[in-house]
Order: structure tokens, then sequence, then C-alpha cells
């Protein structure tokens, strides 16, 4: 939220919001750098996503957020010039910069203090990576201060005689930047000057689109810059002066010829007018500039120019806040609720299927479903960012406990809710620093093994039977169940006679106040991480399960829903209770036969399908709500498959009809039973709960370890 009363607080968070975009630029860079394919493009991204954020910083006072980018955007043009090569440890001190870069940018927006110790710590390393002492650092430049009524910049500096210069090519630039050039933190000062480092130049500022005090826009720029350079250089060269504001400005470059012995400057073509009037508050807004070819001798980049064939169309990109979205949520929501509620009445008063009146509701039933998923779309986001922040966490957690430890990921662009991804990043920080602290060998152990002596994390995402599932792996030493069990017993955890599967030690590592450690870190030993995970995902309607191999590794994955908001379901019957079931997760329905179903042992039934036995569950007793049935002959059965692959088989009494269902979820207010997902409201107004399958399925399966997790 943006003070009204503060004009500049609504440019304020625009600022904050480009730097996210920024640094997300920055970390794609430097993970492209650590992977080993990388080129010069790729450090030109990285040193214009700091540069951007120290000028954007800059005009905002935000002075140690200037100084850090400043020192770390200084290393990064040497190594862009070629007067640095990156190895190993320049890398890994230009991640943690870029950390430090984010902790700034997060300190000044949320009103914080800077870490100034760790900063001093960084820059001091930054400077002794080129050889600079403290007396040599170069600070960043001072804003200067100027009249925007003279016909020329005064830009501190001893101008020679033009005329002096004629034997060298000379370029006449005219320079207009555009709102938008402002807004990424670019100023047009620092232009300037690096064309004033280029050669001998003559520089003007062109006042005569200045308004009246009363029509002036503060977002609006006016000033445009004539200058005269002369320099030993190309077009191509000139051009590159300006290419962080590519697209944000019109731009003309023209080289001049001059008569062998004349004092005068004559041009090869023509200047026709001055570039086109800036717009003022009425007139229609800059178009961004397309960038062009600097190979002839005049370079034009020109708002009006139209696009090249063939060319692509730049995204345009609006920035909502979140609590519109989550209106426009809502009100979908109440959409598809109040469209069941019409087709139930519209089925209840008995009209014919071929009527107006039906035929209407199926084109409604259409729309509805084509807004929703467009606002699912909106609230989609990818991973990437959540993964990146990952990234932070195994470099820290790894110096934290001295191992080295490098994060894979995989499925970077698959895209969760919103909200999701928000919830998502403490109970994946959990897993990222267990899997570095227990999950990894130390170094020794590792090379005994014969491993690699760096340890291997890898976080993939992807989406498998409409749900989203997120994996957190490791190629350390796998669970030491006999351990786990010891240590369970020891805190009471379970009885000291239990006999347990490997699944069932496996979830042992999630009940309250389990802990491996053998004494308390940084990290971990604090009796507190894998059940706030489990209570995390389950808040989300997820579910989170272990496989693990001894000497091979470990791997923890989360399956969640796509979105919080929408899903389709089937409608069934149980025990005179209405439940709903995600529809995705139902494979096929069938009736029991005396021919198709089975008894492996008392207690346990199967149903044969296609040549395969499927474990039978009766939904109702599984759920509390009625005693285990004598026969099942005649009952209906729904098909379940798990993310896994695995399939089993669930009675229900009836089906009754399949349709979107608006999730509503339960607070804390509410018991959280197990297999009980969210609720919902039905076309009749009825409200009825929305199950997870597999976790019904699971509690089923393992009644012993239900009450040691409750």
């Amino acid at each position: 939220m943006t003070d009204a009363s503060d004009p500049m607080a609504e440019i304020r968070a625009s600022f904050f919001i480009e730097c996210e975009e920024l640094l997300e630029a920055m970390q794609d860079g430097l993970q492209t750098i650590d992977d080993g394919e990388w080129d010069n493009e790729t450090i030109n991204v990285v040193f214009r996503a700091v540069h951007s954020i120290k000028g954007g910083a800059g005009a905002f006072g935000l002075e140690s957020l200037v100084r850090f980018a400043h020192r770390y955007e200084t290393v990064m043009d040497s190594v862009r010039s070629g007067t640095m090569n990156v190895d190993n440890d320049l890398l890994k001190l230009f991640f943690r910069c870029a950390d430090h870069l984010s902790d700034l940018v997060r300190c000044a927006r949320d009103g914080l203090d800077s870490p100034e110790e760790q900063g001093k710590s960084l820059v001091g390393e930054l400077d002794a990576s080129i050889g600079l002492t403290g007396d040599e650092v170069e600070e960043p430049e001072e804003e200067i201060e100027f009249q925007p009524m003279g016909l020329s910049l005064d830009l501190g500096l001893d101008l020679p005689d033009m005329a002096a210069s004629l034997d060298l090519p000379q370029f006449e630039i005219e320079f207009a930047p555009a709102a938008e050039l402002f807004d990424t933190g670019n100023e047009p000062f620092q232009i300037l000057k690096a064309l004033r480092d280029l050669g001998e130049c003559e520089i003007e500022c062109v006042t005569d689109k200045l308004v009246s005090l009363e029509q002036l826009s503060a977002e609006t720029p006016y000033l445009y810059w004539k200058v005269t350079l002369s320099a030993n250089v190309d077009p191509a060269e000139v051009a590159s002066v300006f290419e962080f504001v590519d697209g944000l400005c019109t731009l003309k470059i023209e080289a001049l010829s001059v008569s062998e012995g004349a004092a005068e400057l004559e041009t090869d073509a023509t200047l026709e007018d001055l570039p086109p009037p800036l717009p003022t508050v009425a007139d229609e807004p800059i178009v961004q500039a397309e960038k062009v070819e600097t190979k002839d001798p005049v370079v034009t980049r020109s708002a009006s120019q139209a696009k090249a064939p063939g060319a692509a169309a730049a995204k345009s990109v609006v920035r909502v806040d979140l609590d519109r979205i989550e209106r426009l949520v809502n009100l979908v929501g109440e959409l598809v609720i109040n469209q069941a509620m019409l087709s139930q009445s519209l089925e209840s008063a008995g009209l014919s299927p071929h009527s107006d009146a039906m035929n209407g509701l199926e084109e409604f039933q259409r729309l509805t479903r084509d807004i929703q998923d467009s606002v699912m779309m909106i609230r989609a986001q990818p991973v990437k960012s959540l993964f990146q922040r990952m990234s932070r966490i195994v470099r820290e957690s790894s110096a934290a406990v001295s191992k080295d430890v490098r994060l894979e990921t995989e499925g970077e662009n698959t895209e969760v809710d919103k909200t999701v991804i928000e919830r998502l990043a403490d109970p994946l920080t959990h897993m990222i620093r267990n899997a570095v602290d227990h999950g990894l060998e130390t170094t020794q152990e590792r090379e005994a093994a014969g491993k690699s002596s760096q340890g291997i994390v890898r976080l993939s995402a992807a989406h498998r039977s409409g749900r989203v599932v997120i994996e957190v792996s490791d190629d350390g030493g796998g669970i030491n169940r006999p351990k786990v069990q010891e240590i369970a017993i020891k805190k009471g955890l379970i009885p000291a006679d239990s006999v347990l599967t490997d699944t069932e030690v496996d979830n042992l590592l999630f009940l309250p106040g389990f802990s491996t450690a053998a004494s308390v870190s940084d990290l971990s030993g604090r009796g507190v991480g894998m059940d706030v995970v489990r209570t995390s995902i389950q808040a989300l309607g997820g579910r989170i399960t272990i496989t693990s191999q001894e000497g091979v590794g470990t791997t923890f994955s989360i399956s969640l829903p796509l979105t919080l908001a929408v899903l389709d379901g089937m409608v069934v019957q149980v025990a005179e209770e209405t439940l709903v079931l995600p529809l995705n997760v139902v494979v096929e329905t069938l009736t029991l036969t005396q021919d198709n179903l089975d008894q492996v042992r008392p207690g346990l039934d199967v149903v044969r399908v296609r040549g395969a036995f499927v474990p039978l569950f009766d939904l109702g007793v599984s759920l509390g709500y009625r005693e285990k049935k004598d026969d099942y002959t005649d009952s209906v059965v729904l098909l379940i498959a798990h993310e896994d692959g695995s399939r089993a088989a669930l009675i229900v009494d009836e089906i009754q009809d399949q349709r979107q269902v608006v999730i509503k979820g339960l607070d804390d207010s509410f018991y959280r039973a197990p297999g009980i997902a969210a609720a919902t409201i039905l076309g009749d107004g009825q409200i009825a709960l929305i199950l997870d399958p597999s976790d019904i399925i699971a509690n089923a399966q393992d009644p012993s370890l239900t009450k040691f997790a409750s």
C-alpha cells in the first residue's frame, strides 16, 4: 500500500517492484555463469541490473544502497572489459554480493536498518579483488545541479576549441529521453558523461519544449540534448553509450564530414527538424523506440519509427495490486456458485434440455469456465523466484556447516498459484536446511564412500495429475532408520516394542519434537522442523512423502493443488453426507460384483480391475460415518490414482454430479481431520466437504501410525 499523501510513494513502490525483476535477472545471470554456459552478454545483464538499481536508489537518496551497488558495479565492469577473469572464488563473492544487495533493497523498502558490518566486509573483498586500497577507491559520482533555462549544459568541463579537432571523425547527436528512461533508474547526466569520455564534445540542453508551471507534469520529460562529438570512434561505439536506454528515448546519431582545412562543420545529410515535440499532459504517450543496426553513417532510434518486418512485439506488462486480483477471484467464485444454483433451479423446473433457457445456461457455463481459467492464469506465477531464494539458503547453510554443496534446479517455469508460492517459502527453507545439515555427509565421509566431495541438493517442480509436485532431494547417506526408531523410542514417541515398516519409520521424522541432531546449532537441533513442514503443507491442501535409500540419498515430495480457488469436483453421497472429490484423481467408476471382489485377509479387501488387484476402502468407514458392511456387492466404487502411479478404490453410496466448486478454506477454529482438505457451497446452498483421497487412504492403511502423529 502506498501513502496517498506522498506523491513520490507510488514512484518509490514502482522502483522496488522493478528491483525485484532486476534482482531476479541478476541471479539468473550469475547462475548461468556458475553453470559454465555464459558469454559477454551474460556479464552485461548482471552489470546492467546492478547499474539500474544504483541509479534508481540514487534518485531516492538511498545512500548505502548506492555505495554498495557502485563498488559491486565497478568489479563487474572490470570483468566486462576483460581485465579480470571469473574464477570460482570471485563467483562466490558475486553471489554473496547479490544476496547483500537484495538485503539492502529489502531494508530500504521496509524502512529497516541496513546490515552495515556485512556490507563493509563485502566491500573490502570487492576492492581487494581489483587491487584497490581504501585511498584508491572511487566513490559514486555526485549529482550536479543545473539551470534548465540556458542553452548549454555546464558539466564543469574545460571543452577545447572544436576547430582544433576537425581531423577527427565527428558526430551530431540528438537525445530526447522518454518518461520510461527515468522509471528504470537511468540518468541523462551519466549518458552525457559517457559521451564526454569518448572524446571532445559540445553539449547543448534544449529547453524550447518547456511548458508553463501550471501545465507542468512531473512524469513528463521536457528537456532534450544536442551533442557534437569529435572522437576517433565508429558510429557503433557511439551508439553503445545508449545501450542501457535502448527503447527508452528518441535518439539520432549522424556522422559529419568536414572540408579539409575548413573551420565549419557540414553534414552528410541535412537534418530535417528537431525530434518530434515531447508530449505534454494532453499529448499521446511516447512509444518506446526500436533497436536498429549501427553500420550506416546515420543511426536513428525514433519513438515514431515502425517495427522491422518480422520483429517480435514487446510484451506490455500491467502491475496490479494483489488485493484487486483477490477481489476478482472472490467474485469469480461467487459467479461459479450462482451459476450452479441457476443450473439446479432450471433442472428442477423440468425444462426440456433443448429449450432456449437450457441452451443459454450451457453457454453461460462455458463463459463461466473461460472467465475462471483466465483469472486463475492471472494468479499463476512461475516458481522461479522461490527457487532463487532457495539458492541463497543453500549457500548460507553450507557455509554454516562447512560443506561444499551445489543446488540444482529443474522446472523453474512451472506455474503455481501465487498464494501457494508465498506460503511455500518457510517449508522449503526447513527442508533445504535439513538436506544440507542432515542429509549430506561431511566432505571426508563422502570421499571415504567414493563420492564427489561436493554434495548435490536438487529442487524440482512439475505438474502431475492436475497437481504440482515439488521435490527436494540430496545425494547423501539416506535415512539411518535404526537410529531414527531408537530416538523415537527414547523420546516416548512410539512404544518400545513397535514393529514398523521403512515408510512408517521415515514418517517418524514428522512427529512433533523429533530431532536427530546431537547438539543445537543455527540450523537444527531444537526439535522443530519437519513437523512444521507437514503442518504448513497440509494447510495448503497438500501432503508430503519421503523416499530414502541408504548410501544414495533422500527425497521429500510435496504434492499441492494448482490453485486454492476453484476445482473440478465429483459430488458423491456417503452415509447421507454429500462430499466432493477432486475430479482429476478419479480414473474411472465401477460397480462391485462377486467376480471382481476378493479378500486378502480379514479387514483387507481388494477389487480386481483388468487383471490387477487394487486395495478397497469404504469411504464411510474411513471417515467414521458408519460401521463396516458385511457385503459390498453392487456398491459403487471410484478408482483413485496417486501421483506415484499407484491406485486404490473408494466405496461410495452414490455419484450425484460433476461440477466446478469454489474452495473455501477451513480456518484454525476447525479441527483438521485427516483427509478433509476444504469445504464448498453447492448449488442448493448446502455445505459439502472437499476430500483428499490420498490422505484418507494413507490413514486407512496405517492406523497404528495415526495416533502417534495426532
